[in-house]
């Protein structure tokens, strides 16, 4: 009888040995540490010796081929914070990232260590995060926050992954909320009467940021996009101006608040045409700001700059939407103008393109939206109307009348 061939050293081997519940096997081999020295490992309990030794193969080949999961004890803050430090985004993203891992992650899951995650632990994370999260412990946290913080877990979790410290992602087996239930139910949008009678009312007043609020509404824009616009940025020629970059406030614990200007959400440059009437609006306001100073009409100047050309900051910017808006409801009556937030108007312009029939990928381009998918799913509610009107022209062709 052939004997089995003995291993050579460093292939590992299996031992067996005596509990009270019987008889047990131990496997040995030896796997790279993250300092790149290797280390023996046990691994114990098996039942019989053909499992042990099934068992001993598979990490032996994981060691060979490069997927072995590294022996460590490091804990999710740890990595957390380790990942943080390497993160090759933008200053604004990574704020908001440290700001989230401090308050939402660190304090219920860093001491764990990161192969004590499951996706069901993760999981149950997220429900408590939106049934008691909040910092100030007055209740949860919307869907929509929660379902950002599985993002930042689930990148995190991924660099571990590669980095050899878990061997899949638990994040991948987690059930955060879903897309459609973090939508902000706080979206409000104006029909086109309400939109005009507050830019009639605006314009009357007259509002020294009556330009402001038509520029928001007839491109689209994002606050901070339309706060770092700069008049060189405008081709009067073409009617189009050009979204090149973002105003953004920074926050870290312990230090200024800094105005940060950078690159749009998206990351990309984007054009959006205007309409003949609002590009005459802003060409005048050009004017009208250069008879305050040369400067305030030069090409790098910000067009909704303050009197001394600096950018407006953004949260002031939006409360003084917010006080306007209620001077209107009080002039115009409340039931004519509803109660809308500043990024509503963001809404309202793409919510009336969509109903008034322009392709949802037009929509998307205007908004700076990366996927198509991304608008249809944050205006799903102007899809029915483009459902009805769908039958509608489908009639008109089939049997020659209007439905």
């Amino acid at each position: 009888m052939t004997k089995p061939r003995r291993r050579q050293a460093g292939e590992g081997g299996i031992s067996e040995y005596a509990t009270k519940a019987g008889v047990r096997y131990l496997i040995k081999y030896t796997a790279p540490q993250e300092d790149g020295t290797k280390r023996i490992v046990l691994k114990r309990g098996f039942l019989t010796r053909k499992a042990a030794g099934e068992e001993l193969r598979e990490q032996r080949t994981k060691v060979v081929t490069g997927t072995h999961v590294l022996t460590n004890r490091v804990t999710v803050g740890a990595h957390m914070a380790e990942w943080l430090d390497g993160l090759r985004l933008g200053q604004s993203t990574v704020a908001s990232y440290r700001k989230n891992v401090r308050l939402h992650i660190e304090p219920y899951l860093g001491d764990l260590r990161l192969d004590q995650l499951t996706g069901t632990r993760l999981t149950a994370h997220y429900r408590k995060l939106e049934t008691s999260g909040r910092f100030d412990g007055t209740g949860g946290l919307s869907a929509r926050t929660v379902r950002y913080v599985h993002t930042i877990i689930h990148s995190a979790l991924g660099a571990a992954v590669r980095d050899g410290r878990l061997a899949l992602n638990p994040a991948d087996k987690a059930t955060p909320p879903t897309a459609r239930e973090s939508i902000s139910p706080e979206m409000k949008t104006w029909d086109s009467e309400e939109l005009r009678r507050f830019l009639d009312w605006s314009q009357e007043l007259p509002d020294e940021l009556y330009q402001a609020w038509l520029l928001l509404a007839m491109t689209g824009m994002r606050r901070g996009e339309a706060l770092a616009l700069r008049w060189g940025d405008f081709d009067f020629t073409s009617g189009t101006v050009s979204v090149r970059r973002s105003a953004g406030l920074i926050r870290v614990k312990g230090k200024p608040v800094e105005l940060l200007i950078g690159p749009p959400k998206s990351g990309r440059s984007r054009v959006v045409d205007l309409d003949p009437q609002s590009l005459a609006a802003m060409r005048s306001y050009r004017a009208q700001r250069g008879t305050l100073s040369l400067a305030l009409a030069h090409a790098d100047s910000y067009v909704l700059g303050d009197i001394n050309g600096e950018v407006r900051h953004p949260e002031r910017f939006s409360r003084t939407f917010h006080g306007r808006l209620v001077t209107a409801r009080k002039a115009l009556g409340a039931d004519l103008l509803p109660e809308i937030r500043l990024h509503d108007l963001r809404h309202t312009h793409a919510t009336l393109l969509l109903q008034a029939g322009v392709h949802p990928k037009i929509v998307s381009e205007r908004l700076g939206h990366a996927k198509v998918s991304i608008t249809m799913d944050v205006y799903s509610h102007a899809v029915p109307t483009l459902q009805r009107e769908a039958a509608s022209k489908l009639a008109g062709l089939v049997y020659g009348t209007g439905a």
